[in-house]
């Protein structure tokens, strides 16, 4: 029996036309692939659009330092790969790469002057993305040697926050949170030492996990601390970075400090109105904003069910300030190991300010490098006994929000974020608002190591309550 179709059913069997460039650019990473397995748009045709809007908007922004010349190659071999059936996990998705990562081919150069090589290899997470079929658009911007918590370089210029020029972006991940916040990438890889993708992710309204350490490898990135140093995501859902984690994630033997896993990340089964959710009680004594701490009071009350068992807790006798000093002068000190060769090219001096901080490290002895890793170590053990008590830890990610890029920076902006670093803890940030004068505000779930699973389940479900994701600046200037 032959069946006619209506002309609105004929109708409804054609094919979508593709998104529009200002939609494609704002999308989350998991819409971004089911347009692609739809044929609603090709990956060159989607490359193409990210790469039109960083050449109408990165001269004003200054995301990136680097673009990557094959981006349209790759991308024209992962339209081949759907053709034939056999695609990546995130075939065809543009992806921006901090500067402190090697992708072969182009240079690695962390903020430093002078001219840098092209990469000869992919570091362990280009090498990962690439073989789930992302497309490597390029390197983004960081202050110089990827030292501090800012959006500005001497040498390279400032990356600008797109919600307000003329702000900072944070750092050290500021380039890549200014490309995926105003639309010139899908995602974007960062790093995290002491807070430098959360810090530039709450500044810019997104969502980013630094998961546990050694959960996702550092081989072939240029190190701040290794005993601090995480792979750092950021995306504009939280749903895609658990996407990110998944591809990334594993255990690598050529990083000695690849976490092997004696038993999986622990399955997201939190129930979130039963979790022992820890709240610090004086925000005023981080010398938190009011800004920020009437948003983090605001979004509390949204979300009265899900963090409903609530407690305070405090660092108590632990030296925080002390800890996180202490872990800036380990960052320091490897500095002069891992970048002596640029440090010592007079053709290329670095800044007067990134010398005096190395000249602080080299004034220390051995002793002193000691003593500043054994208070890591006090460190570790506080967070156990701190996660006896609690589930999760939830916190303001940074006591303020962005500021222009010319004023001091605030000695204060990882006091928040600094102690997942310091014990090796995962942490997620996500949207909890804005501002009266209207800048984004981060949140952050701290967890035990291992529960990344969890943490991220947590922080879909309260973003999602919160609904406070920015609208991303995604069109022309």
């Amino acid at each position: 029996m032959n069946v006619e179709l209506s002309p609105v059913a004929t109708q409804s069997l054609a094919p979508l036309p593709p998104p529009d460039a200002k939609r494609l650019r704002g999308a989350e990473l998991c819409q971004i692939l089911h347009w692609l397995a739809s044929a609603r748009i090709g990956a060159q045709a989607l490359t193409q659009t990210y790469l039109d809007a960083i050449a109408a908007q990165n001269a004003e922004l200054n995301a990136y330092v680097a673009l990557n010349p094959r981006a349209l190659d790759e991308a024209g071999a992962s339209d081949v790969r759907r053709a034939n059936g056999k695609i990546g996990r995130l075939d065809g998705v543009p992806v921006a790469i901090k500067d402190n990562f090697d992708a072969a081919g182009l240079p690695t150069g962390c903020g430093l002057p002078g001219a840098h090589a092209p990469a000869a290899a992919d570091s362990h997470v280009v090498a990962r993305l690439r073989g789930a079929g992302a497309v490597i658009l390029g390197k983004t911007q960081v202050p110089e040697a990827s030292l501090a918590a800012t959006s500005h370089n001497p040498h390279t210029g400032a990356a600008h926050n797109p919600h307000r020029h003329g702000y900072q972006a944070g750092g050290s991940s500021g380039g890549a949170a200014v490309a995926v916040a105003a639309g010139l990438a899908a995602a974007a890889i960062g790093s995290d030492s002491l807070g430098s993708i959360r810090i530039p992710a709450s500044y810019c309204g997104l969502f980013a996990l630094k998961p546990t350490s050694g959960e996702i490898s550092t081989r072939g990135m240029i190190p701040a601390a290794r005993r601090l140093d995480s792979v750092g995501l950021i995306a504009r859902s939280v749903h895609d970075l658990g996407v990110l984690l998944h591809v990334l994630g594993g255990h690598d033997p050529a990083d000695p400090r690849s976490r092997r896993r004696r038993v999986e990340l622990a399955l997201p089964d939190w129930e979130p109105g039963k979790l022992r959710v820890g709240l610090f009680g004086d925000l005023d004594a981080f010398g938190t904003e009011p800004g920020v701490k009437r948003a983090f009071e605001r979004a509390l009350m949204t979300l009265a069910h899900e963090l409903e068992n609530r407690r305070p807790v405090g660092f108590g006798d632990f030296p925080l300030t002390r800890a996180r000093r202490a872990a800036f002068f380990l960052i320091e000190a490897e500095m002069l190991v891992t970048h002596a060769r640029a440090f010592a090219d007079k053709a290329n001096p670095v800044s007067p300010e990134l010398d005096a901080w190395l000249a602080y490290a080299r004034r220390k002895s051995a002793a002193d490098y000691a003593a500043a890793d054994r208070l890591l170590d006090a460190a570790v053990v506080f967070a156990r006994g701190l996660f006896e008590q609690i589930d999760v830890l939830v916190t303001p990610t940074t006591p303020q929000t962005a500021f222009p890029l010319e004023a001091p920076l605030p000695d204060n902006s990882g006091d928040f974020t600094c102690i997942a670093n310091l014990a090796g803890l995962p942490a997620v940030t996500i949207p909890m608002g804005t501002t009266l004068d209207g800048l984004p505000a981060g949140m952050q779930f701290v967890g035990p190591p291992g529960s990344d699973l969890r943490l991220l389940e947590l922080a879909e479900v309260c973003a999602a309550a919160l609904d406070a994701a920015p609208g991303y600046p995604c069109g022309h200037p």
